[in-house]
């Protein structure tokens, strides 16, 4: 799945319900290179998504995670929330 656009707490929800159908579906892998703007609410999908997944005993990758995503997890500690094979 690729997520692509906004993602902030304007839109997030809709990000977050479709993110979740493509996981029913067998997705794997969330690639965030055509993420053009972003705020915490992005890394609340990211977590929710992980914890959908674990529900279903699948493994989740994201790959492409913006610089400022990655600098957004490490001010909120959550940074090793997220699987190393995530981080870019």
């Amino acid at each position: 799945m690729i997520v692509g656009g906004p993602v902030t707490l304007a839109n997030v929800a809709t990000v977050l319900e479709e993110g979740r159908r493509h996981l029913d579906e067998g997705v794997r892998v969330i690639d965030l290179s055509e993420v053009t703007e972003i705020d915490s609410s992005l890394l609340a999908a990211l977590l929710a998504w992980l914890r959908h997944a674990r529900a279903k005993d699948a493994e989740l990758g994201f790959t492409h995670l913006p610089e400022s995503l990655q600098t957004i997890a490490r001010l909120y500690g959550a940074d090793a929330l997220l699987p190393t094979s995530i981080r870019s």
